[in-house]
């Protein structure tokens, strides 16, 4: 059996239109990052009128599918926090650097 790793938090998420977003801190459990093409976040639900998540829950990195970001290491990310916000789309990972 393996230990637990600790998961990075979402620091900033400033798509006010996510339905996971509360006043700039992302209420969903864990998020899932990453695209063929960019670090898009695949947690991103475009309901402005709705909140969804958990109150009092800050998310996490649950897994990030960019392999060539130096701090993905076996498509978990190793970076300290995220912060998320318009990039090539609305909502994508603007920590994401490649190697």
């Amino acid at each position: 059996m393996t230990a637990a790793m600790e998961m990075p938090r979402v620091q900033e998420c400033v798509v006010t239109a996510c339905g996971y977003n509360h006043t700039g801190d992302c209420h969903a459990f864990a998020i899932t990052i990453g695209s063929m093409d960019h670090a898009h976040c695949h947690t991103f639900i475009e309901l402005p009128a709705v909140r969804a998540g958990v109150d009092g829950l800050i998310a996490q990195v649950g897994a990030c599918q960019r392999a060539d970001c130096r701090h993905n290491d076996q498509l978990e990310c190793h970076a300290p926090g995220i912060k998320v916000g318009p990039d090539n789309d609305m909502a994508d990972c603007l920590t994401y650097a490649t190697r």
